[in-house]
């Protein structure tokens, strides 16, 4: 349908409209037209994506001067696709109204996990295994050695997008991952550069929050994106935690120890490349005295290793003298690892700022605070100059480095806790170094003050007049709707007696409890008995979840269970997931029926539509509350009521 919001036309591709979706369009285009932020709340289920893209694709083609381009951020890979999807339809419609579609270009960016089609490293599980193959076949260095001695392996993937894909643009439409992989696999390009490359041109952009919201990636990948942008943060009900979790740190001892290691082997490539070809070094050290921003920087490199957390005026400064020398770099990380160590040696909480972090590591092991802040600047530039081929295995040495910047660089909203021991295992020695983020606007403020509206947005934002403040920004529109038609198909029911009348109760001290897992596994055989089509259940966390399915194992219900429907669960590896999620659909697609056992706050809790007979029924065991006894969390909240009365 066709309707005009406010004297602006837009296209619907829908028959109906629910009136909280056209008062929703209202809202937003006020926004527009006053290049402003703005905060929206509507339901879950009213269709608030095809609301966002119906009317900024419109403004955008009816005020092409005002607003160039949609970056569209969500949290999920499903809620992504969802919203591709969407886009599509929108399109589409565009299509059969005006016998064409718009003359724009919507793309996708992800992590090469999820774009490679390079045949062996696409066959790795892990994100960081992927991106360290990738490295060791697309760095310059690697490309250089493959020019002088043909068999070291490249990428030819990556060489075909450098030959012909910068000299090109992807014609006009809607890019989902799995037409970016097919459009790359038809011309030997790798989509994963390709999408690098056409978010600056495309006038739709969609991918996740940490893509503009995390320093180390938005400064490599988001940084040419112009400001004339419409940025929106849907399912945003949790962003604050997003922000907060970008600048936040946790070591462990495992860490430490794997950090050591990575370290003396760097110390082992220094001194043989200082053998063999001091030049090198030597032309480093140079550089670092002229400073940061002269440096020659490989952009392909700083991915994997994180780009510096600093901001211009750091940059601008010349590299403290006493790291410049590769030999006194390592020796200074030395020290500052072996400093961490002693910290985490602890039988006793402590709680500290950095400003009391910092005057510790002065006065035990004479350590400053300027060279502190360059640590991360000062490896990545130490790694692009070994020119190690891949560089996955020294993450832990890369959070060191980003501790050690972060600690130096902010000293407020931020506080330092050390814990003798894991949450869930207060009876095993296990320490952990939390540098956590209490202010979430820190993340933030660089996005609201580069673009010229940004959209925040979900289904839960109550109290609204909390994010202006703990986000420190100035909305120009913030409001809430309620939905408007009933949904007289939703029975929702509390379970308190399974079917022999014990009490069934999800608190800590009964959920394990044989009898309240005897029956919430009765509840689900006899719900699948008669439910048809597809039931999804919910646990409370993914190790309740495996304690629950390993207890009805044993007591015969999955196979009661497996008489019914198939059985599909959820774990935490992504890929073994999908897999779970895409037969989940197709049992219930074929008629079979299925069950699937999933996470609240997991995988598939959000971003994907259990529509229709996908969903005929949901279980909930259990309420997933937040773990109130969190250091973490009482540490934030105490900041919240300090700063803002909350």
């Amino acid at each position: 349908m066709k309707l005009t919001v406010d004297g602006l036309l837009v296209y619907f591709p829908y028959d109906y409209i629910y009136p909280e979706q056209y008062a929703y369009m209202l809202e937003l285009k006020r926004a527009l037209d006053a290049k402003g932020h703005g905060l929206l709340e509507m339901p879950s289920g009213t269709g608030k994506t095809i609301s966002l893209l119906s009317l900024i694709v419109a403004y955008m083609i009816q005020n092409p001067h005002h607003v160039r381009k949609l970056i569209y951020c969500s949290r999920t890979v499903p809620e992504i696709e969802k919203v591709l999807e969407e886009l599509k339809n929108l399109f589409n419609y565009y299509e059969k109204s005006q016998g064409e579609k718009p003359n724009l270009t919507g793309v996708v960016l992800s992590s090469r996990k999820n774009l490679c089609i390079h045949p062996d490293v696409s066959r790795e599980r892990e994100g960081k295994l992927v991106d360290g193959k990738c490295h060791a076949l697309t760095a310059s260095y690697i490309r250089d050695r493959h020019e002088r001695d043909s068999s070291v392996p490249i990428c030819q993937f990556y060489e075909g997008f450098n030959r012909e894909g910068k000299e090109s643009m992807l014609p006009y439409g809607v890019y989902t991952m799995d037409d970016m992989k097919q459009y790359g696999a038809d011309r030997n390009w790798c989509p994963y550069f390709l999408a690098r490359f056409a978010i600056i041109h495309a006038e739709i952009v969609v991918y996740s929050y940490h893509y503009l919201l995390d320093p180390k990636i938005a400064e490599v990948v988001s940084k040419e994106l112009n400001r004339e942008a419409v940025v929106v943060f849907d399912e945003a009900h949790n962003i604050d935690n997003v922000c907060i979790d970008s600048l936040s740190v946790k070591i462990t001892r495992r860490t430490i120890d794997k950090s050591s290691q990575a370290l003396q082997q760097l110390e082992k490539t220094v001194a043989e490349i200082r053998d063999e070809d001091a030049a090198r070094l030597t032309m480093e050290y140079e550089q670092l005295v002229a400073g940061l921003k002269d440096a020659a920087i490989q952009r392909e490199t700083d991915t994997i290793l994180g780009n510096p957390i600093l901001p211009d005026e750091v940059l601008n400064e010349v590299v403290p003298g006493n790291i410049r020398n590769a030999e006194h770099f390592l020796s200074f990380l030395k020290r500052f690892i072996e400093y961490v160590k002693t910290r985490l040696r602890i039988q006793h909480v402590v709680q500290e700022s950095p400003a009391g972090f910092l005057k510790d590591v002065s006065s035990r092991v004479c350590i400053e605070r300027k060279p502190l802040r360059f640590c991360a600047s000062r490896l990545a530039s130490l790694m692009r100059t070994l020119q190690i081929p891949d560089p996955s295995h020294l993450s832990s040495l890369v959070l060191i480095t980003h501790l050690a910047t972060l600690v130096s660089t902010y000293t407020k909203g931020f506080t330092i806790i050390i814990e003798p021991f894991d949450d869930k295992t207060p009876n095993v020695s296990n320490p952990i170094l939390h540098f956590s983020c209490m202010d979430s606007s820190i993340a933030m403020r660089p996005v609201f003050a580069r673009f010229q509206t940004v959209i925040i947005t979900s289904g839960t934002l109550s109290p609204l007049d909390m994010y202006p403040k703990i986000l420190d920004f100035n909305p120009v529109i913030m409001s809430s709707f309620t939905m408007t038609l009933a949904r007289p198909c939703i029975l929702p029911m509390i379970v308190s007696k399974g079917s022999d009348q014990v009490a069934i109760s999800s608190k800590y001290e009964t959920r394990e409890d044989v009898a309240v897992i005897r029956n919430y596994g009765q509840l689900l055989v006899e719900m699948s008995a008669c439910v048809p089509d597809g039931v999804v259940c919910f646990f409370t966390s993914y190790l309740y979840l495996e304690s629950v399915v390993g207890a009805w194992y044993d007591q015969g219900v999955v196979a009661s269970l497996q008489r019914h429907k198939l059985l599909f669960i959820e774990t935490q590896d992504s890929a073994e997931t999908s897999f779970a999620l895409i037969n989940y659909i197709k049992a219930c697609e074929s008629g079979r029926g299925a069950v699937l056992l999933s996470v609240a706050r997991g995988k598939v809790s959000e971003g994907v539509d259990f529509e229709h007979h996908l969903g005929r029924a949901v279980l909930m065991f259990g309420i997933p509350y937040v773990f109130t006894q969190s250091r973490i969390l009482k540490a934030r909240l105490d900041y919240l009521r300090e700063n803002f009365q909350r």
